[in-house]
């Protein structure tokens, strides 16, 4: 019967929907970009910080990647989506409601005249029975409503991998901005400690009358220098330990007094490693930023036909099937079985322009979403560029630092024999001092610029996540 009614009713919206014009399907293709062309294969960055060989910095990657707040938040975000998913697929199925009544009325009139004699004035009334509504998806709305909210799925689950290769870079970053500042330190305590020295030494030369005053003045205020210093990398390490922690997704506790083993070694600091550089190809397909992007687009293209289809008639059908009956102990015998069925054709008229409204903001709202996208692809061909210059810059800027740095140590050496031989003043070897301290730090700040330069690199190309496997559409 259901199928009868639909079929006598479905020639009626076709006509009255072709009357409207045609419901055609809008593209949801990203728009086509100018790329630069590729100069490398597709690494395989799916775990790239185990290049660098350091346990510590892997077993902190992976606590982040299990316990990161962010990543949770990812998580809950999937898990919205995935509803609203679900809330899409309901309105393409009929809904069946189960319909339990018992009444009972009092009544003296039949209509205007009071009640014959010997009639009751009381009635009971008692209904069992199933109530059933269907609207027909005749132009795909409710079927493209669906795949609107499954593409805003695909885009939470791409999130979830951008952040997890934000939350895996910081980390990185952050270790190796950690184990510097520990590198500085050591070499600024053993620095202290030779200043120490030379500050006692300089006291006795200065009670036996080899050096006056201003030689001693100028050793003491080359200690303090340093112990300022000492100061300033303190703080900056307790810094980076917390914000560590809070990466990690660790307790408060744990944030305000971290706990962080590591071990510091300045010749493992300097020694940096290499990952394949160039622009791949496939780009677009590695970097779930992008992916989540055309997502998005996709959805909002989708959004636009959903609207477009409110200008086009709807079918509902609607039935019941129960029982009723004035006697309790007759509701379920045969003459009390009680069915209907219902068809209604619905065409909007006075309503046209609220629903060319609503089309327009949908597709606003998508040339929005274009924009993002280009703005994401131009933002990912950015990094990747600045990436690859300071994976490169920085690596000479290392070499130098450590040319600087053996040299000035050279100079040191031959200072001190010139002072203590007469040849110069006490000035000169301060001089040299302070110069090599300071080659010694920009060349542990030069490696660290070149691993974090590598970071950035590898986040850059999109790696951090299996690009090939981790989301299935």
């Amino acid at each position: 019967m259901l199928e009868r009614l639909r079929c006598a009713l479905l020639p009626i919206a076709l006509v009255a929907g072709l009357a409207l014009g045609g419901c055609a399907s809008t593209p949801t293709a990203p728009p086509t970009l100018d790329l630069p062309p590729s100069t490398s294969s597709d690494p395989n960055l799916e775990r790239w910080w185990t290049a660098f060989n350091d346990s510590t910095l892997t077993a902190l990657v992976e606590e982040a990647l299990a316990n990161n707040l962010d990543l949770k938040a990812a998580l809950a975000r999937i898990e919205l989506a995935k509803a609203q998913v679900l809330l899409a697929q309901a309105a393409q199925f009929p809904t069946v409601d189960l319909q339990v009544n018992a009444s009972k009325t009092r009544s003296t009139k039949v209509g205007s005249n009071p009640l014959p004699p010997g009639f009751s004035a009381y009635s009971t009334d008692y209904l069992v029975g199933l109530q059933a509504s269907y609207e027909v998806d005749l132009w795909g709305k409710y079927r493209t409503a669906t795949a609107a909210a499954q593409n805003d799925l695909l885009s939470s689950q791409y999130g979830l991998e951008t952040v997890r290769t934000i939350v895996a870079a910081t980390v990185a970053q952050t270790y190796f901005s950690l184990l510097a500042t520990d590198a500085q330190l050591i070499l600024l305590n053993d620095t202290l400690k030779t200043r120490d020295e030379t500050v006692a030494l300089q006291r006795d030369r200065l009670q036996a009358g080899v050096i006056g005053d201003y030689d001693f003045v100028q050793a003491e205020a080359e200690r303090a220098a340093v112990a300022a210093d000492v100061a300033v990398a303190q703080r900056a390490d307790a810094q980076f330990e917390s914000a560590l922690a809070v990466l990690l997704g660790r307790s408060p506790r744990d944030v305000f007094d971290p706990n962080l083993p590591r071990d510091v070694q300045t010749v493992r600091l300097l020694a940096v490693p290499t990952i394949p550089s160039g622009l791949p190809s496939n780009l677009l397909e590695r970097r779930p930023d992008i992916k989540s992007a055309e997502k998005q687009l996709a959805a909002a293209n989708q959004r636009i036909d959903v609207a477009r289809a409110d200008y086009f008639p709807s079918l509902s059908l609607t039935g019941t099937y129960g029982t009723e009956a004035g006697l309790l102990k007759n509701l379920f015998t045969g003459p009390a079985v009680i069915w209907s069925i219902a068809g209604s054709l619905a065409q909007p008229l006075l309503n046209l322009r609220g629903i060319e409204a609503n089309v327009e903001a949908k597709t606003a709202n998508r040339d929005a979403v274009v924009v993002q996208y280009v703005q994401t692809v131009q933002a990912a061909f950015k990094d990747t560029h600045d990436a690859l210059v300071a994976n490169q810059t920085t690596r000479d800027a290392f070499a130098a630092e450590t040319v600087r740095k053996d040299k000035l140590t050279t100079a040191l050496e031959l200072s001190n024999i010139r002072y203590t031989s007469g040849y110069s003043p006490y000035l000169e070897v301060l001089d040299t001092q302070r110069l090599l301290l300071q080659a010694q730090t920009l060349q542990i700040l030069a490696a660290r610029d070149v691993r974090l330069a590598t970071v950035d690199l590898a986040k850059a190309l999109g790696g951090g996540w299996d690009y090939k496997t981790a989301v299935a559409e």
